[in-house]
């Protein structure tokens, strides 16, 4: 299939799927006109990176995890025990954000809090 026809299947603009292209992402057979050429399994691998792009993974870590990630009947998991040891770490990451964030917003409420009373 062509691009086009990828985007329509996945949802993903084409400027996007280019851009998986260009970070390695996704390796299409071209054709001698130098059209790109896409199976069913690029649809497969479109799905896993927009999940892990929604995990918060950039494109160069899921470089490094997609050729460890299968589909489980729906469910994306990792099939390299190593590669779990790396999601916690970047799990706990977020976390320490969400953290450093509310602390944020809590000192904020204070601030407006403060301007509240004395108005």
């Amino acid at each position: 299939m062509r691009i086009g026809e990828l985007s329509r299947r996945t949802g993903v603009s084409e400027r996007a799927l280019r851009y998986y292209e260009e970070q390695g992402l996704l390796r299409p057979k071209r054709r001698p006109s130098g059209y790109r050429v896409y199976s069913d399994a690029d649809v497969a691998a479109v799905r896993r990176i927009r999940v892990l792009l929604a995990a918060g993974l950039s494109t160069a870590q899921i470089v490094e995890v997609l050729p460890c990630m299968v589909d489980d009947d729906g469910l994306l998991t990792p099939d390299c025990p190593e590669l779990v040891d790396e999601l916690v770490r970047h799990r706990d990451r977020i976390s320490e954000a969400i953290g450093e964030l509310e602390a944020t917003r809590a000192n904020l409420d204070t601030i407006i809090a403060a301007e509240r009373r004395a108005g």
